[in-house]
């Protein structure tokens, strides 16, 4: 099985003039660009609220985090997944100094690749339905129709 030759991101760490709107959108509202970029990759929108979330739980159990786990992971599945060139203790060092630069820089590789979520349109089949075989439905005894009733005994009595 022949393996793919690793490539480099589309862009700098720090190419921010490349394309400047995200670079603002990432400096106004990280956590905005962060949810975007996870969506757009296939995973919860939600997943970078927990490295907004993360260290307070964290600190409260005194358990020392240093790299945001949410942006940790989303660049090292990217790296893995696009086979872009890189090592895990690159993608920590990147999270923990410029965790909105990742983020940015994941961006604008999306966009590169233009990666649009995936539609999939279902066609339902054609189901013959068949129809029950017609019942005879008989009267009962006792009830009033519309010209008369019918008596106990079957005898049928008009009304006037």
């Amino acid at each position: 099985m022949a393996t793919q030759p690793l490539v480099e991101w589309e862009t700098g760490l720090l190419d921010c003039f490349e394309e400047a709107s995200t670079c603002c959108y990432g400096f106004w509202c990280c956590p905005c660009l962060a949810c975007t970029v996870s969506g757009r990759f296939g995973e919860n929108t939600c997943l970078p609220l927990c490295d907004i979330c993360s260290p307070a739980i964290f600190a409260a159990f005194a358990i020392p985090v240093f790299a945001p786990p949410a942006g940790l992971s989303m660049r090292v599945a990217m790296r893995n997944r696009y086979g872009i060139k890189g090592s895990l203790c690159k993608d920590i060092a990147v999270a923990c100094c410029c965790g909105c630069c990742s983020w940015c820089q994941m961006h604008r590789e999306l966009k590169h690749r233009k990666i649009n979520p995936t539609v999939v349109n279902v066609q339902n089949t054609t189901v013959f339905a068949t129809q029950p075989a017609p019942v005879m439905m008989m009267q009962p005894q006792g009830f009033v129709t519309q010209q008369g009733f019918v008596t106990q005994q079957g005898a049928f009595i008009t009304s006037r």
